[in-house]
């Protein structure tokens, strides 16, 4: 049903965004009209999403995902329960002779979804380019969602997963972290629970248009409205469903105000034309100031994870590539 609410977006807006690129060119410099046209039509399909339920949200982005992905074929999916969590793992197929995965690494990725929505069927195509990408058996955790299961039920699940993982024998050493979104939040959320706690720290973790500050106004959360498919207004809405009532300032909410000392190497990635610009600056700027060893890139023109769009625009692809090569260096 969402695809075809998409689809009705892309038709309608076809016509307005010719136009507009006539008069005043490309709503970025490297936009094709392809791109801003997608672009357009999603920020359409997500304000109509947005009016449904929390359970409509849910399936609607599952629906919108591409289950035919040619991408999929590439892995091997098995369910499985990790420290009493649902979870999927992504195997990438390795052809007879190819040698075996990267180095025994293992990712956890944490999808995002403002811990309201998403899934391993939502972002199924992306988490196995990841697993590719890098390549290295890829499990992904269906965590608890709000506002059924508000904070901190999203950090007590990741944090079972990774001690189940490290109980089963993977190595730390060998092991990343990942996720987009309130998934990038959530593995900053967990690194401090670990720390807190004494369990050994992973390998590394990576930030896709991380989601860290959750007291956010104005900046790029207004400058880049005109150009980012998601949408203030409702971010709220979704916050006030997970911290029923939380403060937003609390380090494992907005990790931008964490004490971030004795972190693991970071790779943030984040859009100059998304919402959570400014504060995925913050959290690169805080963590290097820390001492942490962070990478970060700033995609020009690029919107909120653009990765998940790696299967329509071949540009979108190499941010993937790179999170790939970030998890060989650093297992």
């Amino acid at each position: 049903m969402s695809q075809i609410v998409f689809l009705r977006h892309l038709v309608r807006h076809t016509p307005r965004v010719a136009l507009s690129r006539l008069r005043n060119g490309p709503g970025r410099p490297s936009w094709s009209f392809g791109f801003e046209l997608f672009t357009t039509a999603m920020r359409g399909t997500a304000l109509e999403i947005a009016r449904l339920d929390w359970k409509g949200q849910r399936l609607a982005y599952d629906t919108l995902a591409t289950p035919l992905s040619p991408v999929l074929k590439r892995v091997d999916r098995e369910e499985v329960t990790v420290g009493g969590v649902p979870a999927v793992w992504f195997t990438p197929k390795i052809p007879v002779g190819a040698g075996s995965l990267g180095a025994g690494a293992t990712l956890l990725y944490l999808h995002g979804g403002a811990y309201i929505f998403g899934s391993t069927r939502s972002h199924g195509e992306l988490i196995a380019r990841l697993a590719l990408a890098t390549p290295a058996r890829t499990l992904a955790p269906e965590y608890r969602l709000a506002p059924e299961h508000p904070f901190p039920a999203a950090i007590e699940d990741a944090v079972a997963v990774y001690r189940a993982l490290l109980a089963s024998g993977t190595d730390p050493k060998r092991l990343v972290v990942a996720g987009d979104s309130a998934g990038g939040g959530l593995t900053m959320a967990l690194l401090q629970k670990l720390r807190e706690h004494g369990d050994p720290l992973p390998a590394g973790a990576a930030l896709l248009c991380p989601w860290v500050d959750l007291t956010a106004k104005g900046g790029s959360l207004t400058d880049n409205a005109a150009f980012d498919w998601s949408n203030e207004e409702v971010g709220h809405r979704w916050i006030e469903a997970y911290l029923n009532g939380h403060d937003r300032r609390d380090p494992l909410v907005s990790p931008v105000f964490a004490d971030l000392a004795g972190m693991p190497p970071l790779l943030v990635q984040v859009g100059d034309a998304e919402l959570l610009h400014d504060q995925a600056v913050m959290l690169a700027t805080r963590a290097k100031e820390a001492g942490v060893d962070v990478r970060f890139v700033v995609e020009p023109d690029m919107v909120h994870d653009w990765h998940s769009f790696a299967g329509l625009f071949s540009h979108c692809a190499r941010a993937i590539d790179d999170v790939g090569a970030f998890v060989r260096s650093v297992t």
